[in-house]
């Protein structure tokens, strides 16, 4: 069963840094997502389970890393340069079908989220 915890969001400047992490085990395809008030939620970040490959949204490419630590059944995801485009509630999220790690719409397993809120 997967069940996915979030934690570390916060208040930041603008040009500041945070670390999200998710404790989550039992998966093969693991992401990031956010939604803003008033808007539709989005994919940000996804990896595949043996931590190969990563694929970004625009908006984040460059700022954003999402790392895998498997050892400790915890996903990151190391927001830097954030801007106060970047404030939202972040999820993380999992699905289980194979060669589908990019496809957002495949997500069907999702934390309860994070708050992050970036002031300019």
């Amino acid at each position: 069963q997967v069940q996915l915890v979030e934690s570390g969001g916060g208040s930041v400047q603008t040009g500041g840094s945070l670390r999200l992490s998710c404790a989550a085990s039992g998966y093969r395809c693991m992401g990031w997502f956010r939604q803003a008030p008033g808007k539709e939620r989005e994919g940000v970040a996804a990896i595949v389970s043996d931590g190969r490959s990563t694929f970004y949204a625009d908006s984040v490419k460059g700022r954003f890393t999402i790392s895998q630590d498997n050892a400790k059944n915890t996903l990151y995801l190391q927001m830097n340069s954030l801007k106060p485009e970047d404030t939202a509630m972040y999820y993380c999220a999992a699905h289980q079908t194979r060669f589908q790690c990019f496809i957002w719409s495949k997500y069907n397993y999702w934390g309860q989220g994070t708050q992050v809120t970036v002031s300019s």
